[in-house]
């Protein structure tokens, strides 16, 4: 929440690795600059307020406060960041409730479990009690990391499909946890900061996948540092007790407020909402690379204002969501193209777009206003998107 009021967007920069597959390989020599969409133009706004390409429509499927269609179960309010799980001929979609105890609310993670035709089969929660959760990350063996963003936040590793209680995992470090992604290639699960010096972490389990013991370190290298290697460091005490992690290794390389985190195919793509800057984490040569500046972008302000979750299709298209701006989605093509995929038009103002996810076979994307036409933190309203993606 206090991350608000800045400048922030991206521009990609040009290394194949960065987006995990050769057929990146000298698309981006000149940096990614605003162009036209591979999807078109955005139409007027629907009847949910959503501008979209022609071929795509929208649906509300969750509103806070309000039952999910079919079910009993109250949508919370703050939805945030998510994901989505195969079940069966149908699929899970999990989201994080940003709700927080400093003003008497409980955050958590929520679930609604869809049909193969798309209609909701049920809803419910799999996760409560706890503070700000906000972003998180999904494990291949079909978990929901929920991360609290909160001074000495915790994982908690819940169950999309709620059969199981959500176990607090303290040995992933107690801080301002944003968000993780899993690498299940080195067996490491990366995690990012929303601290003005944050850092950027990676805990390794004793035992994968087990996630009740490990280490915890941290990415070092210069603070001027855009582009080249970098090494790790342990962090002596990942609890945070009495001195806080990002101050206890000399060299972590500082980043400004650390959001969204994803994983694929080698590379670990993680943005930081202070200084307008979408990063990539090349894994397999231990790299990293400065893949999006918004400063460096020839339009002020930029057409991509606000990084801050992010997601990738199965095409390379990466969804970056904008914390506040003017409520758009944008997409980057391994061409080098940035351009708007969505915009939430009317009383969205006061909101931000969060947690971009797929449904399993790549048709739906999944996304919330988070704090929805009001502004407040207990609105919000989450939504689906169907049609012609690129895969």
């Amino acid at each position: 929440m206090e991350r608000r009021g800045f400048l922030r967007a991206a521009v990609v920069g040009a290394t194949a690795a960065a987006f995990g597959g050769a057929s990146w390989h000298g698309a981006l020599a000149a940096g990614a600059q605003p162009g036209p969409s591979p999807y078109g133009d955005l139409l007027p706004a629907d009847a949910n307020g959503v501008m979209l390409p022609k071929g795509f429509a929208s649906r509300v499927i969750g509103r806070a406060g309000q039952k999910v269609a079919g079910t009993d179960y109250v949508w919370p309010g703050a939805p945030d960041a998510g994901a989505c799980f195969r079940d069966g001929g149908g699929w899970i979609y999990v989201a994080n409730s940003e709700l927080p105890k400093s003003q008497g609310l409980l955050g958590g993670v929520s679930a609604i479990r869809f049909r193969g035709d798309g209609s909701v089969a049920d809803a419910y929660s799999v996760l409560h009690g706890t503070d700000t959760n906000c972003a998180g990350g999904a494990t291949p063996w079909n978990t929901w990391l929920s991360c609290e963003e909160v001074p000495r936040g915790q994982v908690y590793e819940t169950d999309p499909w709620g059969r199981k209680k959500a176990v607090v995992r303290p040995a992933m470090g107690t801080f301002m946890h944003e968000a993780c992604a899993v690498d299940p290639e080195r067996e490491v699960i990366y995690m990012t900061e929303d601290q003005l010096e944050g850092g950027f972490y990676r805990f390794i389990p004793d035992a994968w996948p087990n996630l009740s013991s490990g280490r915890v370190e941290v990415l070092c290298a210069p603070d001027d540092l855009t582009c080249g290697p970098v090494t790790w460091k342990p962090v002596p005490d990942p609890f945070g007790d009495p001195v806080e992690t990002r101050f206890q290794v000399p060299g972590m390389k500082k980043f400004f407020g650390g959001e969204g985190c994803f994983y694929a195919n080698g590379t670990c793509w993680f943005t930081t909402a202070g200084d307008s800057r979408v990063w990539t984490y090349d894994a397999r040569n231990s790299s990293l690379d400065l893949a999006y500046n918004g400063a460096d972008q020839p339009q002020q302000p930029p057409l991509l204002f606000g990084v801050d979750n992010i997601t990738r299709a199965g095409s390379g298209d990466l969804y970056v969501a904008e914390d506040g701006g003017n409520m758009e989605m944008c997409v980057i093509t391994p061409k080098g193209v940035v351009a708007p995929f969505l915009r939430l038009v009317g009383q969205h103002a006061s909101s931000e777009v969060t947690g971009p996810t797929f449904s399993p076979d790549g048709t739906r994307l999944y996304f919330s206003s988070q704090r929805g036409l009001s502004g407040a933190v207990t609105d919000g309203i989450t939504f689906e998107v169907k049609g012609p993606f690129r895969r």
